[in-house]
């Protein structure tokens, strides 16, 4: 099954349906194998050796959906899941099992977009809008309006290497919001602190809203999800564990990682496993027509 695919099939009219999605991935362990030597020794001799591969389950199976308006933000520690989740609905990677399907092709833009940092500004505007697929018209069309939304006036015309982690943050969530995607993807792009950017961007983000859109933000500025998303899920180890009202699942993300910095793993456990007993999952039905529609069971 494709990664996304159209929603033709959907007796209901989302953004985005996500089908009991899984992922996982081998990678290289240097983790000892039963009856190796201990020690430095037995260090020495796995660095020399062909490495164990072993499975991470990155994504363990989901289902949820997302609805026009609606703008999704994604919290969770890292390798929580949240990047391989948004590569999927982007279309990026496949999933082992199950099926993303989207009303339009989503489009991403985060850290590892098209950009190159000995370039100035204005020239990664120019990169980061032809990845996306504008044409040299539709961005000269929207180039003031990339840059009065990034705030970086003259500093557009700076090598982006020598911009701040804010600067470039502001410059590539310009890039992002300047398409009107009904679907629109950013990965970690609005960790910022920029009080007038904030205001500007969500602006931006309510007209796209507003304009049938549906957005997902991965972000690890919590008072940026809370401030521009209008529900969070909570993500950790490949589980979703809460889908609901910003303010809410926020707080009980915090609590969690307050009580893990704290050493107090049985409680951080307990605020875990109360969060995934609250939540509602959602079901995609098979109809006798061959047609879907999803609910929450």
């Amino acid at each position: 099954m494709d990664a996304h695919s159209e929603l033709e099939f959907l007796e209901e009219d989302p953004c985005v349906v996500i089908d009991e999605v899984s992922m996982t991935y081998r990678v290289a362990s240097s983790e000892a194998s039963p009856g190796d030597r201990a020690g430095v020794r037995g260090l020495l001799r796995r660095a020399t050796a062909r490495p164990n591969m072993v499975t991470v389950n990155a994504l363990n199976p989901i289902s949820l959906v997302a609805m026009r308006g609606e703008s999704v933000g994604i919290v969770g520690r890292n390798g929580s899941g949240k990047s391989t989740l948004m590569k999927l609905i982007s279309g990026q990677v496949k999933p082992d099992q199950g099926g993303v399907y989207a009303s339009s092709t989503p489009i991403m833009l985060g850290v590892n977009a098209a950009l190159v940092p000995e370039l100035p500004g204005d020239h990664n505007v120019v990169l980061g809008c032809l990845a996306m697929g504008l044409t040299h018209e539709q961005i000269q069309d929207r180039y003031e309006s990339i840059v009065e939304l990034s705030g970086l006036e003259k500093a557009i015309h700076l090598p982006m290497r020598s911009y701040s982690s804010g600067m470039s943050s502001r410059l590539r969530f310009a890039i992002a919001a300047s398409i009107d995607p009904e679907i629109l993807l950013i990965d970690e792009a609005l960790n910022t602190g920029d009080a007038q950017f904030a205001d500007r961007s969500r602006k931006r983000m309510d007209e796209l809203r507003a304009n049938a859109g549906c957005v997902f933000l991965v972000s690890h500025s919590l008072d940026t999800v809370i401030e521009m998303c209008s529900r969070v899920i909570w993500m950790d180890k490949g589980d979703l564990l809460m889908d609901g009202e910003p303010r809410a699942v926020v707080k009980a993300y915090k609590d969690f990682t307050r009580q893990l910095s704290k050493g107090n793993n049985i409680s951080a456990a307990k605020i875990r496993n109360e969060a995934m007993k609250s939540l509602v999952p959602t079901q995609i039905i098979e109809r006798s027509t061959g047609r879907r529609s999803a609910r929450a069971s």
